[in-house]
Protein backbone atom coordinates (compact mmCIF):
# COMPACT_ATOMS: atom_id res chain seq x y z
CA UNK A 1 0.00 0.00 0.00
CA UNK A 2 1.51 3.28 -0.89
CA UNK A 3 0.40 6.39 1.00
CA UNK A 4 0.47 9.72 -1.05
CA UNK A 5 -0.89 11.95 1.01
CA UNK A 6 -2.40 12.53 4.92
CA UNK A 7 -5.81 12.69 3.44
CA UNK A 8 -5.26 8.79 2.09
CA UNK A 9 -4.23 7.64 5.25
CA UNK A 10 -7.60 5.93 7.65
CA UNK A 11 -7.86 7.55 10.15
CA UNK A 12 -6.71 6.52 13.55
CA UNK A 13 -8.79 7.87 16.05
CA UNK A 14 -12.73 6.45 16.05
CA UNK A 15 -15.70 8.04 16.87
CA UNK A 16 -15.50 6.52 20.75
CA UNK A 17 -12.51 8.44 20.75
CA UNK A 18 -9.89 5.28 21.02
CA UNK A 19 -7.09 4.53 18.65
CA UNK A 20 -8.04 2.26 15.67
CA UNK A 21 -5.57 1.13 13.41
CA UNK A 22 -5.38 -2.28 11.44
CA UNK A 23 -2.15 -3.87 9.71
CA UNK A 24 -2.03 -5.38 6.41
CA UNK A 25 -2.33 -9.31 5.96
CA UNK A 26 1.58 -10.30 5.89
CA UNK A 27 2.06 -12.10 2.92
CA UNK A 28 5.48 -14.15 2.85
CA UNK A 29 4.88 -15.93 -0.46
CA UNK A 30 7.45 -13.46 -1.84
CA UNK A 31 10.12 -14.68 0.30
CA UNK A 32 13.40 -16.50 -1.12
CA UNK A 33 15.37 -18.93 -0.15
CA UNK A 34 17.85 -17.25 0.48
CA UNK A 35 15.62 -15.17 2.68
CA UNK A 36 14.85 -18.17 5.03
CA UNK A 37 18.42 -19.30 5.20
CA UNK A 38 19.41 -15.41 6.31
CA UNK A 39 16.60 -15.88 8.76
CA UNK A 40 17.96 -19.04 10.36
CA UNK A 41 21.39 -17.95 10.79
CA UNK A 42 20.06 -14.43 11.82
CA UNK A 43 18.26 -16.65 14.73
CA UNK A 44 20.71 -19.28 15.40
CA UNK A 45 23.12 -15.98 16.04
CA UNK A 46 20.36 -14.57 18.28
CA UNK A 47 20.07 -17.48 20.40
CA UNK A 48 24.39 -17.90 20.19
CA UNK A 49 24.57 -14.18 21.82
CA UNK A 50 21.95 -14.74 24.13
CA UNK A 51 23.65 -18.05 25.18
CA UNK A 52 26.89 -15.51 25.12
CA UNK A 53 25.06 -12.97 27.18
CA UNK A 54 23.24 -15.52 29.84
CA UNK A 55 26.98 -17.63 30.50
CA UNK A 56 28.41 -14.41 31.07
CA UNK A 57 26.07 -12.25 33.40
CA UNK A 58 23.92 -14.57 35.12
CA UNK A 59 26.09 -17.61 35.12
CA UNK A 60 29.00 -15.83 35.90
CA UNK A 61 30.85 -18.14 33.88
CA UNK A 62 31.11 -17.23 29.91
CA UNK A 63 31.30 -19.76 27.31
CA UNK A 64 34.31 -18.93 25.55
CA UNK A 65 33.37 -20.52 22.06
CA UNK A 66 29.75 -18.53 21.65
CA UNK A 67 32.24 -15.27 19.90
CA UNK A 68 33.61 -16.95 17.73
CA UNK A 69 30.91 -18.92 16.16
CA UNK A 70 28.93 -15.35 17.04
CA UNK A 71 31.22 -14.10 14.38
CA UNK A 72 31.37 -16.70 11.92
CA UNK A 73 27.41 -16.70 12.09
CA UNK A 74 27.51 -12.78 11.61
CA UNK A 75 29.63 -13.62 8.15
CA UNK A 76 26.57 -16.70 7.40
CA UNK A 77 24.21 -13.65 7.49
CA UNK A 78 25.77 -10.95 5.64
CA UNK A 79 26.66 -13.15 2.74
CA UNK A 80 22.94 -14.62 2.52
CA UNK A 81 21.65 -10.77 3.20
CA UNK A 82 24.01 -9.81 0.47
CA UNK A 83 22.66 -12.29 -2.08
CA UNK A 84 19.29 -10.66 -0.83
CA UNK A 85 20.19 -7.46 -1.86
CA UNK A 86 21.23 -8.67 -5.57
CA UNK A 87 18.14 -10.20 -6.35
CA UNK A 88 16.01 -6.81 -5.15
CA UNK A 89 18.60 -5.11 -7.17
CA UNK A 90 19.27 -2.37 -4.40
CA UNK A 91 22.86 -2.55 -3.77
CA UNK A 92 24.33 1.04 -3.60
CA UNK A 93 24.32 2.66 -7.11
CA UNK A 94 25.28 5.89 -8.57
CA UNK A 95 22.34 7.40 -11.07
CA UNK A 96 23.03 10.41 -11.63
CA UNK A 97 24.70 10.55 -14.31
CA UNK A 98 22.09 8.77 -16.24
CA UNK A 99 20.02 11.22 -16.32
CA UNK A 100 22.12 13.65 -18.83
CA UNK A 101 23.06 10.28 -21.03
CA UNK A 102 22.08 9.42 -24.36
CA UNK A 103 19.35 6.80 -23.53
CA UNK A 104 21.87 4.75 -26.55
CA UNK A 105 24.84 5.02 -24.23
CA UNK A 106 23.03 4.67 -21.03
CA UNK A 107 21.45 1.57 -22.15
CA UNK A 108 25.40 0.65 -23.13
CA UNK A 109 26.56 1.94 -19.84
CA UNK A 110 23.60 -0.66 -17.88
CA UNK A 111 24.31 -3.45 -19.60
CA UNK A 112 28.31 -3.04 -18.74
CA UNK A 113 27.02 -2.47 -14.78
CA UNK A 114 24.95 -6.19 -15.55
CA UNK A 115 28.07 -8.07 -16.88
CA UNK A 116 30.81 -5.99 -14.62
CA UNK A 117 28.79 -7.52 -11.83
CA UNK A 118 28.05 -10.99 -13.02
CA UNK A 119 32.01 -10.96 -14.07
CA UNK A 120 32.89 -9.63 -9.97
CA UNK A 121 30.81 -12.09 -8.31
CA UNK A 122 31.83 -15.35 -10.74
CA UNK A 123 35.40 -13.93 -10.27
CA UNK A 124 34.92 -13.89 -6.32
CA UNK A 125 32.91 -17.00 -5.96
CA UNK A 126 35.99 -18.75 -8.27
CA UNK A 127 39.15 -16.99 -6.09
CA UNK A 128 37.26 -18.37 -2.54
CA UNK A 129 36.88 -22.01 -3.89
CA UNK A 130 41.06 -21.53 -4.87
CA UNK A 131 41.58 -20.52 -1.33
CA UNK A 132 39.11 -23.30 0.39
CA UNK A 133 41.28 -26.42 -2.00
CA UNK A 134 44.74 -24.34 -0.47
CA UNK A 135 43.40 -24.41 3.25
CA UNK A 136 42.09 -27.70 2.52
CA UNK A 137 41.21 -29.18 6.19
CA UNK A 138 44.47 -27.91 7.56
CA UNK A 139 42.65 -24.53 8.63
CA UNK A 140 40.80 -24.99 12.03
CA UNK A 141 38.97 -22.38 14.38
CA UNK A 142 40.52 -21.42 17.38
CA UNK A 143 37.87 -22.53 19.94
CA UNK A 144 35.89 -24.89 18.35
CA UNK A 145 37.88 -28.10 16.43
CA UNK A 146 36.06 -27.35 13.18
CA UNK A 147 37.51 -26.65 10.07
CA UNK A 148 37.38 -22.93 9.33
CA UNK A 149 36.41 -24.31 5.49
CA UNK A 150 33.05 -24.34 6.66
CA UNK A 151 32.63 -20.49 6.84
CA UNK A 152 34.29 -20.18 3.72
CA UNK A 153 31.87 -22.91 2.22
CA UNK A 154 29.05 -20.34 3.51
CA UNK A 155 31.00 -17.41 1.53
CA UNK A 156 31.38 -19.30 -1.61
CA UNK A 157 27.46 -20.21 -1.80
CA UNK A 158 26.70 -16.66 -1.06
CA UNK A 159 29.36 -15.45 -4.29
CA UNK A 160 27.76 -18.38 -6.32
CA UNK A 161 23.96 -17.54 -5.03
CA UNK A 162 24.83 -13.87 -6.20
CA UNK A 163 26.59 -14.69 -9.30
CA UNK A 164 22.75 -16.82 -10.08
CA UNK A 165 20.94 -14.12 -9.15
CA UNK A 166 22.81 -11.27 -10.62
CA UNK A 167 22.56 -13.67 -14.12
CA UNK A 168 18.87 -13.53 -13.59
CA UNK A 169 19.31 -9.73 -13.19
CA UNK A 170 21.20 -9.02 -16.40
CA UNK A 171 18.50 -11.46 -18.46
CA UNK A 172 15.47 -9.41 -16.79
CA UNK A 173 17.16 -5.75 -17.50
CA UNK A 174 17.65 -7.31 -21.51
CA UNK A 175 14.61 -8.77 -21.79
CA UNK A 176 12.99 -5.60 -19.91
CA UNK A 177 14.92 -2.99 -22.18
CA UNK A 178 15.91 -1.14 -19.34
CA UNK A 179 17.63 -1.04 -15.73
CA UNK A 180 17.09 0.44 -12.24
CA UNK A 181 19.95 2.83 -13.32
CA UNK A 182 18.13 4.18 -16.58
CA UNK A 183 15.01 4.70 -14.95
CA UNK A 184 15.59 5.02 -11.21
CA UNK A 185 11.80 5.41 -10.54
CA UNK A 186 11.39 1.71 -11.74
CA UNK A 187 11.29 -1.76 -9.98
CA UNK A 188 12.08 -5.29 -10.03
CA UNK A 189 8.51 -5.44 -10.01
CA UNK A 190 7.55 -3.91 -12.96
CA UNK A 191 7.25 -5.50 -16.10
Amino acid sequence: MKIETIDDMAPVMGADGEFHVQDDAVDLSGTTLEGWVALGFFWILGATVFYQFFTRYVMNDSAAWTEEIARYLLIAVVFTGATIGVIKNNHIQVDFFYKFMPKAMGRVMATAVDLMRVGFFAAATVLTLMMMLKLGSNSRMTMVDLPMNWVYGICLLGFAAMTFRSVQIALFHRKRGYSVLERPESSMDDK
